[in-house]
This record gives C-alpha cells, structure tokens and sequence, in this order.
C-alpha cells in the first residue's frame, strides 16, 4: 500500500511537473514582440514553427508591413552561362502585392504563399517562392506561372490574406452584428480616445498612472484627459468610460499601444512619401538612454519635391554594442523594415568617434565598401567645437582660466542655499542698477539668471557659461566672500579663498571678455551650421566668415578689448594695471620671470596668441572640406551671378557618382551645362539668390529642373551632404523628454512610436483620423477589446 501511494504521489508530481513546464512553455511561445520578427524573407521561419495563438497576429503584421521589396538597392548580378543577369526592381511593379526580396539570399519570394500556403507540395515552384527562394533571374515567366489560374495555390493564398486584413469577412464579425447606433458609439468612443491619445504624444507626456483604479484621485494623463473631454461634450460623455460596453471602452494599454502604434506607422508612411525614390544621407550617433541601454539614432536628409532640404527622424534602435560592423547591421534591418536600401545613400554625417570615422573598420568604410558614392562628411558643429577645446588646452593661461570658472561655478551652484544667495544678490544689484539708470526695463530684459556651466560636449555651453559670469560677476564675488568667511567645511573656505585671489584681477576679467568675444564669433557660426536646411557650400563659406572675423579682431580689435576690459574692471573695482609697466607674474621669482612689459604679455602672448592658435585649429580641422568632391560642390553656387560656375568641375562632380553618371550622360550633361548658365544668368530672378538651396527651390518653382535634370540631379546629391548631426542631438534631447525617470521601463518600440510622433510633430499633426483609425484596424479587426 505504501509502495502504491509513493508511486502514485510520484505520478502526480511529475504530472504537475510536465503540466507546469508545458504551461511555462506555452506561455514563452504565445509571448512575441511583433518588431523583432524579421523583414527579410530570406532570414524568416516558417509560419508553423509559431505557437497557433499567435501565427494571425503574425500575419497581419506582415501584411500590414507590405511585402519587402527594397528600393534603389544594387541588386547583385549573377552568371548565367555567358551572360549576367540579375533581379530586376521593375517586377516589384509588376507585383507588387506579394513579390518579395531577400538581400540576405539574392532571392525572391511570395508573402501570401509564406504566410498562408497549404501543404500541398512544389506546385508552381510553391515550395522555391516560400522557403529556399527563387534565384533563376533569366526565367521571368516563373512569376507568372506561380500566380497561375483563379483557383492556383497562390491565389487561394492571396484570398486568405484578404479575407484576414477585411474585417467584414471575420466570423467573430457575423455573429456580433451591431446595430447602426452601436456603430456610431464605437467610432466617436475611439475617436475620444485617438485625440486624447494625440495631445500626449504631441507633447511627450506620459499615458499611464500609478494608480489607475476608480477609486484613484489621478488615474494617469490619459483618463484624466478623456474625463475632462467627455465632462464637456456630452455627445462624448454618453459613450465613453462608465457608459461604455464593459468589453468596449477602448482604454486599455493594449489599446493605448495600437493607437501609438498606428501613429507611428502613418508618421513614417508619410516620411517615406516624402522621400519616394530620392537618394538620401543619414545621419547617426549614440547615447544612453535614463536606463542605462545604448540607442542609436537614425535620421535621413534628402531632398524634397519642392526642392528643399530636409532631415527626418527615421527611428531609433537599442543596440547592445557599438562596434562598427553592429551598428551597420542595425542599420540595414532599420533600412528593411522600411524598404530602403544602403544603394541609396550619398551622404554619412558622423561625430569623430573612431567607430564612426575610422579608416579601416569604422562605419563610414564599412558603408563605403558596399557603396562608394556615400560620402562622408564629419559634423561641422563637432569639428567647431573640437577646435575650441583645443585651443583652452593649447594655452595654458587659457586652460587655468576655464578650470577657475568651473570651479566657481561648481562652489557656487553647489547647493540651493547659495544658488538662492546669489540670485538674492543679483537682485538686489539689478534694482540697485534701475535706480541709477545703468539697467533700462523692458520685456524680457534683466529676467532671472544663475551661474551655467560648461562642457566639452555641449555646443555653444562654455560661451553661455561666460556670459552669465560677466552678467553676475560682482554677486559671485560676494557670494565667494560670505562662503569663504561661514563656509561649512575648510576645503569649502580655502578653495572660495584660492578663487577670490584670481577672480578680481585685470588678467581673469581680460581673459573672460577676450574669450567671451572669440566665443561669441564662434558661437553663431555654430548656430548656422546647425540649420537643417544648411547646404554644404554655404557652410564652407561661413567658416571663412568667422576665420575673416578673428583675423580682423585680431588686426583691429585689441582697443576695443581695452576698453571694454578697463569699463568693466572700473565698474568692479578691479585695479587696471599700466600697459608701459612691466609684467609681473604671480607665483613667479621676478629674477627668474622674462622681461616683458603688461602690453607685451597681454596683446602678444595672450590676444595674439589666442587667436592664431584658434585660427590655426579652425584650419586644421576643416581641412578636410577642401576636397576635390567640395571644391567641384562650390561651383554650383549662385552668388555674385553664379562667379564661381566652372563647367570643368561640374564635369568632374558627376564623375564622383558613376551610378548617377554614365559616359553617355556626361556628355549630355557638358551639353546641357551651357545653356543652363546662360539662362540663369539671362534672368534677375536667378541673380539674387544666396546658396544652393534657395536655387534648388528656384528651379522647382519655375520648373526649370524639368528642363535641366542633369543640373538638378547634381545640385540635389550637392544639397545631401550632411553639413552637421544637429538633428540628432535633438532627437536625444527629445528622448530625455519622452523617456525620463518616471518613465524609465519603456519598451524600445513604445518608445520609438512616441519618439516619432513628437519629433516629426509637423507631419503627424496633418494626419487626419481617419488613416490612423484603418491602420488601427488593421492591427485589432475585431471589436470588442477593452
């Protein structure tokens, strides 16, 4: 008896065992993320191998996806006896419902026949289209011969695919048959819950709540946001929450999810549209996210239909590492997803890390093997950047004086009590200032400022940093002598000490306005370069704008930083020291020190010197823009009636695009060159543009690109170059927005939706409901979800 009930309770318990671990399986098949599944057909498993709880989900999202068929891309050729053949894009036209192709495999395939088609054997070539992929490129008529009749393998594949994506042909459909007015309600009750859902991505709020139960006093933004609606329309109010079917309220986060989802979708659609068949450049870079994950950001620029430039936002992708030969191939599924291929791009604008511009494995070489013609272009606004912190560290003078002015602002911001103690301070100076007429009101004049620090990183941070220093100079000093005499520590005493014997003196304050200026010159170059529509010709000129500026400083402005160093030393009771007298420098033996005079170390060893090494620097790293590829780029501009046009290099211009170009077409283009500069210059509304962008838009005003497609071709693969990654600094700055710490869970793709819909906010603003609300029905063709 024993014996038996050991056995049996043994038998129970591996029963359980295997229930449990049949249970644990099912739920690790039935849970899928529909954005992992791969877009490439060569690279898919079959629909079987999918729990049966999932393979519709699966097919909808593929069919929603639409077939893969990559455009622009440099489809292999392959030897077929003596001749070479290879795919040709214009079967994608021919059909384009469920012709598919594998970059992976150099194959083709059918969308319907892998998702849907019965296991009936190789009729057609059925089993080649689904699983090995159809290679033979010099039998076109295989294609046909796979469709075959109406009551062929492949159609009655296609029909199953139909009925899926139509609502109207779902059984669930036939038996819930809704009465017009339940109709009505389920619309306007998810049209509520569309335009609710709309706000919050526009503004990057977040959805949920910490406790959404009814009993909560703030249930999350998004019920909050349908309350306040429904409480002022009632329309609205009679359908929606408590006066919605219990399995119809639309307001889950499932729900929520599609919506954004659907969101996304049209936004990228609509991207694409844009793009159509244009060749484009990305742009792309790195970072962090609140949770620690590295995400790669992708955006594109191109040229649109009216000639303009413009950078989209793509997407963004989590990548486990950074190594170049990672990020292509996240570029490439990114690419797939969205039927774009490599073939097409002409333009890489990086940052200067090695894994981007490395000459042997970074991913500009990488991109470039496997397409010559996408050239690279490293971020101006880095470059600029770089060769300011260069110059900080070049002089040691300088670099102290940077070092100091962190150092303040680091004692000073240190905690809320003394940044409270210097805007008290500033205060009362600026009221001081309004009483003896120094300070004037007026809007926006004199509004509340603190201390701002700088970073190698942050464009234009060190120039603010200056500017905020010289506007509370004399409150820093005072809040430097209340923490050196009540500081809480001595470390905090002696180092307010140390600063409080460099800050008030002639050199400090002629460094900081001598930086502050040369900053200053800097800094709008820096902003320009940042304009998305900024061409890469004008960027040229620009920075022999600012390189002309600090020669001139240089050449004519030492009096004027004079003067202005000694007015503001005057205002702050800082001695001002006799240029004729000899310079004495601190911590430094007057036997041991070099005999200068204040006006030799001042204008020669630090104005001088200061300037030509940032002149120097500006040269050294925008030496690579004079390239023959950029030197050709120039001649497109029209400045001054188009001086600077040289049919020669214009010629030499298309030869750096031989897929663009061929021998035929240059010669037609030496042609067409002529009369195109003869019309512009015969027409005033052609002399008076300013860079090549505004010229673009000219020719597609006037439609002159019609008439010069050669030209226009060539002025749109000269707009393309990235100039700077402005673009994608914003769209991490957007990131943080969207996804801060009270949000630090988010799923990529939650977060991609989201990231898309705010930042390209122009284009998803102009989608109206109705594309969103079928492309959520798509995803949920059965009413009835919470």
């Amino acid at each position: 008896m024993d014996k038996y009930l050991i056995k049996k309770k043994s038998t129970i318990e591996e029963t359980s065992t295997t229930r449990a671990n049949n249970d644990c399986s099912k739920r690790r098949r039935v849970e899928i993320n529909l954005e992992d599944l791969p877009s490439d057909p060569g690279l898919r498993k079959k629909i079987s191998d999918y729990h049966p709880n999932v393979r519709d989900r699966i097919r909808r999202h593929y069919l929603q996806q639409g077939p893969c068929q990559p455009q622009g891309h440099d489809f292999p050729q392959k030897k077929f006896g003596n001749i070479f053949r290879r795919f040709i894009p214009k079967w994608f036209e021919e059909h384009k419902n469920w012709l598919e192709y594998s970059i992976a495999k150099d194959a083709s395939f059918c969308l319907c026949c892998y998702l849907y088609r019965p296991d009936i054997g190789a009729q057609a070539s059925g089993e080649v289209f689904v699983s090995e992929g159809y290679t033979n490129w010099k039998k076109k008529e295989k294609f046909n011969e796979h469709v075959g009749g109406p009551d062929s393998a492949h159609n009655k594949t296609w029909r199953r695919c139909e009925d899926l994506m139509n609502q109207q042909q779902h059984i669930q459909f036939a038996f819930e048959k809704q009465s017009e007015q339940a109709r009505t309600d389920y619309r306007l009750r998810l049209t509520a819950s569309l335009d609710c859902i709309r706000f919050l991505l526009s503004q990057g709020l977040a959805f949920r709540g910490h406790n959404e139960t009814e009993e909560s006093h703030n249930q999350g933004n998004f019920l909050q946001l349908l309350y306040f609606v429904a409480n002022h329309n009632d329309a609205i109010k009679n359908v929606v929450l408590n006066n919605a079917p219990g399995n119809m309220k639309m307001i889950s986060p499932d729900i929520q999810k599609d919506l954004i989802r659907a969101c996304a979708m049209e936004t990228t659609n609509t991207i694409l549209h844009e793009l159509g068949d244009e060749f484009f450049a990305i742009l792309l870079d790195e970072s962090r996210d609140v949770s620690v994950k590295e995400q790669m950001a992708v955006a594109l620029r191109f040229v649109n239909s009216e000639g303009c430039v413009v950078e989209r936002f793509l997407g963004i992708v989590h990548v486990s590492d950074t190594t170049a030969s990672s990020l292509k191939a996240a570029i490439q599924l990114l690419f797939l997803k969205h039927n774009l291929s490599l073939s097409k791009v002409r333009g890489q604008g990086y940052d200067g890390a090695s894994n981007m511009r490395g000459e042997f494995n970074g991913l500009k070489t990488l991109i470039m093997q496997e397409n010559s013609s996408a050239y690279y272009v490293h971020c101006f606004a880095h470059q600029l950047q770089l060769a300011l912190v260069a110059v900080a560290k070049k002089k040691s003078q300088v670099a102290a004086f940077f070092n100091s002015v962190a150092s303040i602002t680091t004692l000073v911001g240190a905690s809320c009590k003394r940044r409270d103690l210097l805007r008290e301070k500033q205060q009362n100076r600026v009221l001081e200032a309004f009483e003896t007429g120094e300070f004037s009101m007026g809007k926006g004049s004199n509004q509340e400022r603190s201390l701002q620090r700088g970073g190698n990183t942050r464009w234009g941070s060190h120039y603010r940093s200056l500017i905020s220093l010289t506007v509370m100079f004399s409150s820093v000093i005072e809040v430097l002598q209340i923490i050196e005499k009540d500081g809480s520590t001595a470390d905090q005493r002696g180092e307010a000490f140390s600063l409080l014997s460099v800050m008030p003196t002639f050199e400090f304050v002629f460094i900081l306005h001598m930086m502050k200026t040369i900053l200053g010159i800097t800094n709008e170059l820096s902003l320009a370069l940042q304009r998305r529509d900024q061409d890469i010709v004008n960027a040229m000129v620009l920075i022999e704008v600012a390189k002309q500026r600090l020669q001139d400083m240089r050449d004519e402005g030492w009096d004027s930083l004079i003067s202005e160093v000694s007015i503001f030393s005057d205002r702050n009771d800082i001695d001002i020291i006799n240029m004729n007298e000899m310079y004495v420098a601190p911590r430094r033996s007057r036997r041991k020190g070099e005999a200068l005079t204040n006006l030799s170390y001042f204008r020669c060893e630090l104005f001088n010197s200061v300037i030509d090494w940032q002149l120097q620097e500006l040269n050294s790293r925008f030496n690579e823009v004079y390239t023959n590829l950029l030197l050709c780029v120039a001649c497109l501009s029209p400045n001054d009636s188009f001086a600077s046009f040289d049919k020669s290099k214009l010629i030499q211009l298309a030869r750096f695009y031989p897929s663009e170009f061929s021998e035929v077409d240059i010669q037609l283009l030496d042609n067409q060159l002529e009369t195109y500069i003869l019309d512009m210059r015969s027409h005033e509304e052609f002399l008076n543009l300013e860079n090549i962008g505004d010229l673009s838009q000219k020719l597609v005003a006037t439609r002159r690109h019609i008439v010069y497609p050669l030209v226009y071709l060539l002025m749109k693969l000269a707009l393309i170059l990235p100039v700077a990654t402005a673009s994608v600094e914003r769209i991490f700055s957007a990131m943080k927005i969207v996804k801060n710490r009270l949000r630090n869970k988010m799923g990529d793709s939650w977060m991609n939706d989201c990231l898309i819909t705010y930042i390209e906010k122009d284009i998803f603003c102009n989608i109206d409901n109705e594309r969103i609300l079928n492309s959520f029905q798509v995803m949920r063709p059965r009413k009835g979800h919470l």
